[in-house]
């Protein structure tokens, strides 16, 4: 089995070259950490399937230093190579990518789709390299697509449903007019190629345009797959939400059509539920879970359907609220699923509230690519227990748990769950009121990967009348907006210009940053040093700005992340120190004072990280006159003499 990770670190401001820069390659120009990795020889004068054969040997590192020109068609192999392989950097996916429509006059969208077409969405591996290179695709301009629509209509009719799915997200972003929309769901599987493409989009003003092509599909569908489909398409559509949960709640008494139907009602904002509608559901939800045999009260489908059926006594009347929660106690735990969100180091859920004395389980789903903990400390301990996490290390801890020390403080805590895995924490909740953080204890990670549990008395009194709990690390920031690279760089020269260095250090060590990285020979030892960044980047702000708002676009070979699962089934992840013919060397977390070392016999798989130690979000809480000054600070520093 394969398996990716990466530790979240701010360490990606690295190389001088942007995405995208065009350059011919020569073996030898990529290297590691500190161990010397020479270049393979490769025989492209061989036929396609030998060439193929040599080419997936290796590793991605060494697959980035065979020599490539995009000047000669015999490396066309090696460009094909890159792109499709798993864990590979979107930089060097997009040199490829231009290569490859350069050799084979061609064009970026057609290569792209080509590639898609042909890796297997049934692997969890390549459906997400699969993702991946939908990302960039549905990043491209409206022009571009639109120049390209009659090989996107052609991929649309391609047996890989993903591919399908893409190549029409592709056309609707593209601009489509109702014919051509007509032509796209004239057959069932078109339909559901068109809703599924809808999920894809990545602004809410798209998907918003096409909900009452949605909602048509979905009163007139007679199909259980397009139903669900439908279902599911309207949880990620927030326009007129409180019409879709009055659409989609009574469809819960479906069972072909539960499942979907309560993960969508999930996705609805609590004041867009109505409320007639509300007690009607919680009624029926009350009334299977007394029905549901014990055995099936752990599926991924009734802990939904539960945490639907508690967030909507919130809405129901109090005495028949007090009825339904002493029905749902009788027969149930209360569950609270947290979820990790991938890249951005941090649980989907910032806190949530438990009754004193009760009976409590935590399911913590792991969507992201490397492992994390989830471990409830007693209150005002959160920086204490995290930071003896750290001198824990991953032997030895709690009851034998990586990184939860040994600390009265320390109340309950899970292992470290893999990627694509879940843990279970069942409880009793403390007998006393208050708020709990809870905390990735893997190192670092506290910055940013937290919530609070709030124990209180009366849970249904607390729910009509919810308390957001202090921030456990002392923050006052909200959420502004999802920066992207587009919103700035055209006022990037302005914006930066008359900035204050005093705020820039202080905004810079408030982002964490200064935690990981020494400017001036101040700050963390985590990642480089980024006193010299500006004349690294020789003075490309916008690809610097990429590198803060993308961190993924480019992995250092210096600073990926490895991941190990060994025969015992273990995973260890690090940076790879050296490797030999006996054994791997790992720095296992960027504090550690020695290295891991694993037996190579030990070992069932070793696979990279596709994705940055950086977290991407960072600087989501900030104001774009904020982001300026952190880059006018960077700039500053580099050249002080800059206005």
């Amino acid at each position: 089995m394969r398996y990716f990770a990466y530790c979240y670190l701010l360490t990606n401001l690295l190389a001088a070259s942007s995405w995208g820069q065009d350059h011919d390659h020569a073996a030898g120009d990529t290297t590691s950490n500190t161990r010397k990795v020479e270049a393979p020889k490769v025989f492209l004068d061989k036929s396609p399937r030998i060439v193929a054969y040599q080419l997936k040997r290796l590793d991605n590192q060494r697959l980035l230093m065979v020599e490539r020109k995009r000047t000669d068609r015999k490396y066309i192999p090696v460009y094909e190579a890159i792109i499709a392989r798993v864990g590979m950097s979107p930089q060097f996916r997009l040199e490829s990518i231009n290569a490859l429509a350069e050799l084979q006059e061609s064009d970026p969208v057609t290569i792209t789709m080509a590639t898609i077409d042909k890796l297997d969405a049934s692997k969890p591996d390549e459906n997400r390299t699969a993702r991946q290179l939908a990302k960039m695709l549905l990043g491209l301009n409206t022009e571009q697509l639109k120049a390209n629509t009659n090989a996107l209509r052609e991929a649309t009719r391609s047996d890989n449903k993903l591919a399908s799915a893409i190549a029409t997200a592709a056309l609707l972003i593209s601009g489509q007019s109702d014919e051509e929309l007509n032509q796209l769901t004239e057959n069932p599987s078109g339909q559901i190629a068109f809703l599924k493409a809808v999920q894809m989009l990545p602004e809410t003003t798209q998907r918003d345009r096409f909900r009452s092509r949605v909602v048509s599909l979905l009163d007139s569908s007679e199909d259980t797959a397009l139903s669900n489909t439908a279902i599911r398409t309207l949880g990620f559509i927030p326009l007129e939400a409180a019409d879709s949960f009055s659409r989609l709640a009574p469809l819960i008494t479906d069972d072909k059509l539960r499942a979907a139907t309560v993960r969508s009602l999930l996705t609805i904002p609590m004041q867009d539920r109505e409320a007639k509608a509300s007690l009607t559901a919680t009624s029926f939800l009350v009334d299977l879970a007394e029905k549901t045999p014990a055995e099936e009260r752990t599926t991924a489908s009734f802990i939904d359907a539960m945490q639907l059926a508690d967030q909507l006594l919130a809405i129901v009347p109090s005495e028949q609220a007090r009825t339904f929660r002493k029905r749902l106690n009788a027969v149930t735990v209360r569950v609270i699923r947290i979820k990790t969100v991938e890249e951005e180091m941090r649980y989907d859920i910032p806190y949530f509230a438990v009754e004193a004395g009760k009976s409590v389980q935590i399911v913590l789903e792991n969507h992201d690519l490397m492992p994390h903990n989830l471990v409830v400390t007693v209150p005002e301990a959160l920086k204490e227990v995290a930071q003896l996490g750290l001198q824990a290390g991953p032997n030895n801890g709690w009851k034998n748990l990586p990184y939860v020390p040994e600390s009265e403080k320390v109340l309950y805590a899970t292992a470290m769950v893999p990627a694509d895995q879940q843990a279970t924490l069942t409880f009793t909740a403390p007998s006393t009121p208050g708020e709990y953080p809870y905390v990735c204890t893997f190192p670092q990670h506290w910055y940013r990967m937290y919530g609070v549990m709030v124990v209180v008395d009366d849970l249904d009194d607390w729910l009509k009348n919810p308390t957001k709990p202090a921030n456990p690390i002392g923050s006052n920031r909200s959420f502004v907006q999802s920066w992207k690279v587009n919103d700035l760089k055209e006022e990037l020269e302005s914006g930066i210009r008359g900035r204050s260095p005093e705020i820039g250090k202080r905004l810079f060590a408030e982002a964490s940053c200064a935690g990981c990285h020494k400017m001036q020979g101040e700050g963390g030892a985590i990642g480089p040093e980024l006193t010299d960044v500006f004349e690294r980047w020789k003075g490309d702000r916008v690809g610097i700005l990429r590198e803060i708002l993308e961190p993924s676009h480019k992995v250092d070979a210096k600073y990926v992340m490895q991941r190990i699962l060994t025969v015992d089934g273990r995973t260890v992840t690090g940076v790879l120190l050296s490797e030999d013919d006996d054994k791997v060397t790992l720095l296992s977390n960027p504090e550690a004072k020695e290295p891991t070392v694993i037996l190579q016999d030990d070992i069932e798989a070793m696979v990279p990280s596709s994705v940055s130690m950086m977290p991407k979000a960072l600087l989501d809480q900030y104001t774009k006159d904020e982001v300026f000054e952190v880059l006018a600070y960077l700039e500053s520093v580099a050249s002080p003499s800059n206005p």
